[in-house]
């Protein structure tokens, strides 16, 4: 098996990762960058980590030769940007949502991975959560049946202490993936267009940051090759809810849908006015055994950290991102978020939220294969 050194950007959630990398059987060695030297000796002496691929300037990991994948888990603004660097310099290249902020950088990074020739990856948590793989499975045994709508949201309240100063007044659709990916995915296929409308209104501290006034963010988007309308609500402040991260999808023979409140079982519904609700099965099986017991939520280092403390574990995702990165890059082939799939999934948030700014314009999101 190729044996890979992969370098990881960011130690905020990012530490998570080090050691489902480190007990992954395709793996030489495994680096880390931050800007915080503390925490970079701290994780060096806790994960026991080689000195040599220690990095506190991300400009020095794509120049080494001996790195051969880059996983960058840092603030959005800087996605684009290491991004292209790294797939520039021929690295196999993940990188957490969104893919970036404007189109014109999502079709620069696809360009980018295209003449790499290198996997590119957005590790996009919400396609591999316990309960979208419970939805998926669902979907493509048939059991759903003919699947007739889908629905996403993800309300999220980034006031609380924890996040960088740069959320705050963040357009809800600017960063739409967790919402939208996995209506589009459930259904395989991409979005075409999209009618978003703003409801609300922020605070003007909030909404001068952007120039963006809306609270909440709700769009329909019309899918290619399909007769499914998918609709996405998203809102980050001034809104008050628990966390939810949510998909909904109803079919002719089943439907599923999440559950309202936190850990109290999501609803199948089976015909009629059955319904029952339902333990989703974790995901363990589908995962290599060195790192299947990483789907757990006791298996998260650091539990108070905000993303965790609003976002449950990312639903025992973490493994199966790495698995499949990894497999791409052993298998020589393209990830199942490749770069056109992580701009289409991205760039519908994008547009979505130009469509609400110009009062609920139907937009057309680009095609990214053509």
């Amino acid at each position: 098996m190729k044996q890979i050194t992969v370098v990881i950007v960011g130690m905020g959630f990012g530490k998570e990762f080090i050691p489902i990398y480190q007990q992954h059987p395709a793996i030489k060695k495994v680096g880390i960058c931050t800007r915080n030297r503390k925490t970079l000796d701290e994780l060096k002496a806790r994960f026991n980590l080689d000195e040599d691929l220690l990095f506190t300037n991300y400009d020095d990991v794509p120049k080494r030769a001996d790195v051969d994948a880059i996983h960058i888990v840092t603030p959005v603004p800087d996605h684009a940007r290491m991004t292209l660097a790294s797939l520039n310099a021929g690295k196999h290249t993940a990188c957490t949502i969104p893919m970036a902020m404007t189109v014109e950088d999502c079709k620069a990074i696809v360009e980018a991975k295209r003449k790499a020739g290198k996997v590119y990856m957005m590790m996009e948590t919400a396609l591999y959560t316990r309960e979208f793989l419970y939805g998926l499975q669902l979907a493509e045994s048939g059991q759903l049946g003919r699947i007739q709508f889908v629905r996403g949201s993800h309300i999220q309240d980034m006031s609380m202490e924890g996040w960088d100063e740069y959320w705050k007044g963040f357009p809800p659709m600017l960063n739409g993936t967790h919402a939208i990916s996995p209506l589009l995915r459930i259904n395989n296929t991409k979005a075409e267009t999209v009618v978003c409308h703003g409801s609300g209104r922020l605070s003007e501290d909030l909404a001068k940051r952007y120039g963006s006034p809306f609270a909440v963010e709700t769009a329909t988007f019309t899918l290619k090759n399909s007769d499914v309308v998918a609709e996405a609500t998203r809102s980050l402040f001034d809104v008050v809810r628990q966390y939810r991260e949510s998909y909904d999808v109803y079919g002719t023979k089943m439907s599923f849908e999440w559950e309202q409140l936190q850990d109290e079982s999501h609803v199948i519904f089976d015909g009629g006015e059955n319904a029952a609700r339902i333990e989703v099965p974790d995901t363990d099986a589908l995962l290599i055994p060195e790192i299947a017991h990483f789907t757990r939520r006791e298996k998260i280092d650091d539990p108070n950290h905000v993303s965790f403390l609003q976002g449950a574990g990312h639903g025992g995702s973490h493994p199966h991102l790495v698995q499949e990165f990894l497999a791409a890059i052993v298998e020589g082939r393209d990830s199942a978020v490749d770069a056109h799939i992580a701009a289409n999934y991205t760039c519908a948030g994008i547009c979505a939220h130009e469509s609400a700014m110009k009062g609920g314009a139907r937009i057309s999101i680009p095609d990214f294969e053509a």
